[in-house]
């Protein structure tokens, strides 16, 4: 007899099943080799079903970005809510590494979106990246103050984002290199502590080109 102390948590809803088929394809395949069919049959529903709940792929594949951009963009809201500190800097750095180790997806359909193109594309990177770009994004005396008035401050944030996300995209083919899964614990530590590393000599650099100016 079952125990109603117990509670169990509630199935998925088919319209998140669907999104979870959709944003594991589209991750896989990108956008235009991925057909509404692949998602039914992930699912187990028939194609027809699907307009249930998605007027179109398009209005899928929007949905997967929205649910994905909701996720990865909280991190540096939360960022923005307060002054941009080397600490705060630091943790911010830690909870988008962990996302993306996480789950792969984004850096993946970022990929397939860079190669082969999709809809609403510039959309997502203006969103995803853009408040990274503003002049005033920089780091109280941290690392984008050093490059303030060299015109680098773009190519600085696309060389960080490069450096988290490429890793999840390539990270698996030098698996025997590594010699130990690229998404293990301890894979993931090692990216942190390198990352870290190399702010931190970012950091050190600015500091000692400000008490020798």
């Amino acid at each position: 007899m079952d125990n109603p102390a117990v509670s169990t948590a509630a199935a998925p809803s088919t319209a998140d099943r669907i999104l979870d088929a959709a944003e594991d394809l589209f991750a896989a395949k990108g956008y235009s080799a991925t057909s509404l069919g692949d998602v039914a049959d992930r699912v187990g529903i028939r194609s027809p079903s699907l307009y249930n709940h998605f007027k179109n792929k398009e209005a899928l594949y929007e949905a997967v970005l929205e649910r994905l951009l909701a996720v990865f963009s909280a991190p540096l809201a939360e960022l923005d809510g307060g002054p941009v500190t080397n600490e705060r800097v630091f943790y911010w750095l830690e909870a988008i590494v962990r996302q993306h180790h996480a789950n792969p997806n984004l850096a993946r359909l970022l990929q397939h979106a860079a190669l082969s193109g999709g809809p609403h594309t510039n959309e997502l990177i203006d969103r995803l990246f853009r408040p990274m770009f503003r002049p005033d994004a920089r780091i109280e005396g941290g690392a984008l103050t050093l490059f303030e008035n060299t015109g680098l401050q773009p190519w600085a944030v696309m060389a960080f984002n490069n450096l988290v996300m490429s890793y999840v995209t390539m990270a698996p083919m030098y698996r025997d290199l590594l010699g130990q899964d690229p998404f293990s614990e301890t894979a993931l530590e090692n990216q942190l502590s390198l990352i870290k590393m190399l702010l931190h000599a970012v950091f050190e650099y600015k500091g000692d080109a400000s008490g020798s100016a």
